[in-house]
């Protein structure tokens, strides 16, 4: 499933709990797709906190605490990670990450915690939802086949990559515009994974946010930075991405676009998907501003310039998924739209 609907049933999960409808949710994928960050996502927009409890670090008394005399009988004290309303609130969201990592006699501590939302005499507050993740048999990670019994106490969904989902979150969080027109020319790079040849840097959704960081850093440093790419996406894509960031010297001028002046389109593709993302990225900076709906009317203006049209309808897609339907009040929008027409739109849903 991709990433944008598995964050609406988290969601939709997390609001559960208080109605008493909640499942447990566990995500499968392949490192480096996103899952933990999908939690996280879910927890800062509910603004709640995530207890992440990495199950491949822990013996089973972790979780079911430690045993105590008490009079003549004996007593569990109950671990101070687990959640406490008291402590972290009466809302939030337990993770179990790595799950399928933990040795199975960890995981079988973990079967009443996760199903009945207790151990002994501890209880999971009634608003906290239980989420889990882990990577899938092949991956080349230290995994264990998932025992029958703790898999049935589970929803399960598959994590898949999917690049319009990858951009529009890129585009909210700040990654390097460079980044974004890279992979809109290059898609199949987005995720590149090959269990067989167990590589210690690839292309991920994580990765790519390494290279975002290798460019701020090593930016200004030729020497440095094709090194640094290959450290975070692996030898080939690294190459990739530094000639292609070399090219942009032959960028048209993007203020001059902002002004609306003609420009003309560059007749390179990586250059267009360049030009596409840097419009993008200033149509998102103008948000709130005072000159925004000027702004966007000069990129709608240019959009219509693309040879190919279908460039022309990703950049508006983009951008509406960035700035909203305020676009759409845009005089411009209008024109555009029915220049259009007979291109099929992007669906936001």
């Amino acid at each position: 499933m991709r990433p944008a609907q598995l964050l609406a049933v988290l969601d939709r999960e997390f609001t559960s709990t208080r109605e008493g409808h909640h499942t447990p949710v566990m995500l499968w994928g392949p490192p480096g797709v996103g899952k933990s960050q999908m939690i996280a996502q879910i927890a800062a927009q509910r603004q709640v906190p995530v207890i992440d409890i990495r199950l491949s670090q822990m013996e089973p008394t972790d979780l079911r605490g430690i045993p105590f005399r008490s009079g003549d009988t004996v007593e569990w004290a109950i671990p101070a990670l687990l959640p406490d309303a008291a402590r972290h609130g009466e809302s939030g969201i337990l993770f179990l990450d790595e799950i399928t990592s933990a040795a199975p006699t960890v995981s079988a501590a973990a079967y009443q915690l996760i199903l009945d939302r207790r151990l002994g005499e501890y209880k999971v507050p009634d608003g906290w939802a239980i989420f889990a993740a882990g990577n899938r048999q092949g991956d080349r990670g230290v995994t264990y086949t998932m025992p029958a019994p703790l898999a049935n106490r589970f929803s399960h969904f598959e994590v898949d990559t999917h690049l319009d989902d990858w951009v529009a979150w890129a585009y909210a969080n700040g990654i390097d515009e460079r980044v974004i027109a890279f992979l809109r020319f290059r898609p199949e790079l987005l995720f590149d994974f090959d269990p067989a040849h167990n590589p210690v840097a690839f292309p991920s959704p994580r990765s790519w946010e390494f290279a975002h960081r290798g460019l701020q850093k090593f930016g200004d440093n030729p020497e440095l930075l094709l090194g640094a790419l290959q450290a975070c996406v692996g030898p080939a894509a690294g190459i990739e991405l530094k000639a292609f960031v070399d090219n942009l010297d032959n960028m048209p001028d993007i203020d001059a676009i902002m002004r609306g002046e003609d420009v003309n389109v560059p007749k390179e593709i990586d250059l267009q998907y360049a030009v596409a993302a840097a419009l993008v990225g200033r149509a998102i900076r103008a948000k709130g501003e005072g000159n925004s709906q000027e702004v966007w009317g000069h990129i709608l203006d240019y959009a219509r310039n693309f040879p190919q049209r279908e460039m022309g309808v990703m950049l508006v897609s983009d951008m509406h998924r960035a700035v909203g339907e305020e676009m759409f009040s845009v005089p411009q929008f209008a024109d555009w739209a029915k220049a259009i027409a007979d291109v099929m739109l992007y669906n936001s849903n």
